[in-house]
This record gives structure tokens, sequence and C-alpha cells, in this order.
């Protein structure tokens, strides 16, 4: 190749050329949660299921995109034992929290990812702003993200709309873990 790549922020750049330093983004829906009386929103954790089929997910994950990988986590309690388990069924480290994940849209995903200097990032979040993430990524379509479902996206060009191709999406069920939801 002859080139030296380098690290410049959220790009790499290659004999002049600058390139997305995501090349695998990975949305995942949080697993399945409990609804408590009297719970905000933001503090709901993860159901029986939910805990489980976050596992399942995470084992997939750990195979279809390895060890070296940046996590980025909406800092609901659901979204954040979705995580737990996805790391502890990949054997990944913690994700950092970043409230874009929870409070903002398709924009502020983009901008949290696009801040990454990794390869591969995961992030874990909230409908209806994954489905709709994963359509504006790959040029349109309708991608149901059900609960503990993950999308995986080839970035081919700058972090932008229709530039992404859908690899995989999985749910648990798909997954063999019975019920979807």
């Amino acid at each position: 190749m002859g080139g030296k790549v380098v690290a410049t922020g959220a790009h790499r750049s290659h004999a002049g050329r600058f390139y997305p330093a995501v090349v695998l983004l990975t949305l995942m829906r949080h697993a399945k949660s409990d609804h408590p009386a009297g719970l905000a929103d933001i503090d709901r954790p993860l159901s029986k299921r939910g805990t489980r089929d976050a596992g399942i997910v995470g084992s997939f994950l750990a195979t279809a995109i390895g060890s070296r990988v940046d996590l980025i986590c909406s800092p609901a309690r659901r979204a954040r034992d979705t995580a737990a388990e996805v790391c502890k069924a990949a054997g990944w480290e913690a994700p950092r929290i970043d409230d874009r994940l929870y409070y903002g849209g398709v924009g502020p995903l983009l901008e949290a990812v696009a801040e990454s200097s990794a390869e591969r990032v995961v992030a874990f979040g909230h409908e209806p702003v994954w489905s709709t993430a994963v359509s504006t990524l790959v040029g349109g379509g309708r991608h149901r993200m059900v609960t503990a479902a993950a999308a995986g996206i080839e970035i081919a060009d700058p972090l932008q709309p229709g530039f992404g191709s859908l690899l995989w999406l999985v749910s648990p069920a798909s997954l063999g873990g019975g019920k979807r939801g």
C-alpha cells in the first residue's frame, strides 16, 4: 500500500485522502424492559427476558464484530443494562455514556459516532431513532428494530445519509432466542 495511515480526529487519512474512522457501525436497540409503576422512563430496568436476549445478541456481536470496538450508550438504565449484558457476553469493556443517544435524534447520534476514531463502533439506544438511523444511513427502506435488535452497517464514505450498506439486522428470535418484541 505504501502510504501511512494516520488517525486525524474522527477520520483516517491515506495518501492525502480522508476516510471515515468508522467502517462498521452497529446500532443495538435496548432489550425488553420492565415498566415498574412510579419509575421515570430513563430509570426503567430490563426484564428477565431482556437480560437473556441481550446476552444472546452479545454472543453474536462478539463473533460478528470482534474485540476492538468503541462502545457508546444512552444514559437510560435499560440501555446501560443491555450494554452490560452484551459486554459480558462479548468480553468487551463498559461503554461511554452519551446523553445524545437518549435525548437526541439521528443527527446527534451521528455526531456522537463521528467523534470516535475507532473503525468499529457499537451504539446502544432507542426507537424510533434507531430504525430511522438505519434507513437514513443505507438510503431508505423500512428497517424495524425490535427490542434487542442489532444492525451492522458498513460505512463506505463519510458518515452521511445513503452511504452505508446494511450487512445484517438480527434479533434474539433470529438467533434462536425465542419470542420477538
